[in-house]
């Protein structure tokens, strides 16, 4: 079907097994009592795989070798699209109402020290959560060379991101799974670059107020069935060159993070050992639609990721002043309350916790809680602030640390 976001073949067809299998799947886990622990915790921009109740399925290892999380109360295919009253997405309109956050163009020499011009504009920037940072030095070195040739060997693995709305109660949630598939960053371009095809007829570049609804009408309506994200990969597409202005500078990520991780009054200088995510970078690898789900980092610490190459990626941001008010719309208008572990106002951040709840942000507009948008291109930085809660969405092939 023209238009179709396919996945690849290897995980298209244990999909299709996984389908026709998923019932007696179900009772072999249920009589044996296998669990499955999860993968990781994801960082900025992230999303984690849970098991728990949700209604959602792992691939593991390759495409012929999975298992299914749950038990038989999730009949529905965890692919299939139905309509969601609670997320009306008939009329976008709203997409044209989210206000854009603070954009920030430093010279060369206000660039020179990152805590330094951070510091400068964090009291404006914190009022909105998030803000972009238009890099003045060029990368010399592409990514896709970083990662092709400066890291020889360099593979990774996607998750599989069902791609459509939730209830969010007992019965209806969304997991993320592992494909099983190990890509070089040549090979999941390819593949990226043939759905995008496939679906515009096109290379890319469109305009990001039409994937911006396109994104939210697929999701609710379309065809897609899922996408795939690489996520958490650790490292990043920094070049080690150092004829390379950007890589040689103090805002290549690896060093930035690691000064950040030694400074006298950072407690992070106290951690023994490293955490990918927090005290080394990350590297994220998306394709057409592929999606971070709204969270917060972890002990609210600030984030920052940096566009190397590709399609735009949306950003939606909410301010830490109006976290408390986020959350209690997420607990109120998203979530149903047999999901909630807790009571009263942390109602719904445990399930936050799990970075695979996804709401259009027409709600938090409509209950007044303030959100802003940042379009990211290549050779920007997004920042978010402590407590902002963030989600998005990625526009096309794209690479970001």
């Amino acid at each position: 079907v023209e238009g179709r976001v396919r996945l690849s073949k290897k995980v298209k067809n244990g999909l299709e097994f996984l389908k026709h299998k998923r019932l007696q799947r179900i009772k072999s886990e249920s009589s044996s009592g296998t669990s499955y622990l999860i993968n990781m915790m994801a960082r900025s921009g992230g999303d984690a795989l849970r098991i728990s109740a949700s209604c959602g399925i792992r691939l593991q290892g390759n495409a012929g070798s999975f298992s299914r999380s749950n038990d038989a109360s999730c009949e529905n295919d965890v692919f299939s699209k139905h309509k969601v009253d609670k997320f009306d997405t008939s009329d976008l309109e709203w997409t044209e109402k989210i206000p854009e956050c603070p954009v920030y163009c430093p010279t060369k020499e206000e660039f020179e020290d990152p805590l330094v011009y951070l510091q400068k504009i964090a009291p404006e920037a914190s009022r909105y959560g998030i803000c972009k940072i238009v890099s003045p030095l060029v990368a010399t070195v592409p990514a896709g060379v970083v990662l092709m040739k400066e890291k020889v060997g360099f593979k990774f693995s996607t998750r599989v991101q069902p791609f459509r709305l939730a209830e969010w109660d007992t019965d209806d949630k969304v997991t993320f799974f592992m494909s099983g598939i190990n890509y070089t960053f040549r090979d999941f371009e390819k593949m990226a670059n043939k759905v995008f095809g496939r679906r515009y007829y096109s290379a890319g570049c469109l305009s990001a107020t039409y994937l911006e609804k396109e994104f939210w009408h697929e999701i609710a309506y379309g065809k897609t069935e899922s996408v795939e994200y690489a996520c958490d990969v650790e490292g990043s597409a920094f070049s080690s060159s150092p004829s390379d202005p950007l890589g040689s500078s103090k805002w290549n990520l690896e060093v930035l993070i690691s000064r950040l991780s030694r400074l006298p009054k950072s407690t992070l200088r106290l951690l023994e050992t490293a955490i990918p995510g927090v005290t080394d970078p990350m590297l994220y690898i998306g394709m057409l639609f592929s999606m971070f789900a709204w969270h917060v980092e972890d002990h609210y610490l600030y984030s920052i990721n940096y566009h190397h190459c590709g399609a735009s990626k949306t950003w939606y941001g909410i301010p830490g002043h109006a976290a408390s008010k986020f959350e209690k719309v997420v607990k109120e208008h998203v979530y149903t309350n047999d999901i909630l572990s807790a009571d009263g106002e942390d109602g719904a951040f445990d399930v936050l916790l799990g970075k695979t709840t996804l709401f259009p942000p027409s709600i938090l507009l409509k209950h007044d809680v303030s959100v802003y948008k940042a379009v990211q291109k290549p050779g920007e930085f997004v920042i978010t602030f402590p407590r902002a809660y963030h989600a998005g969405f990625s526009h096309g092939k794209a690479c970001f640390t």
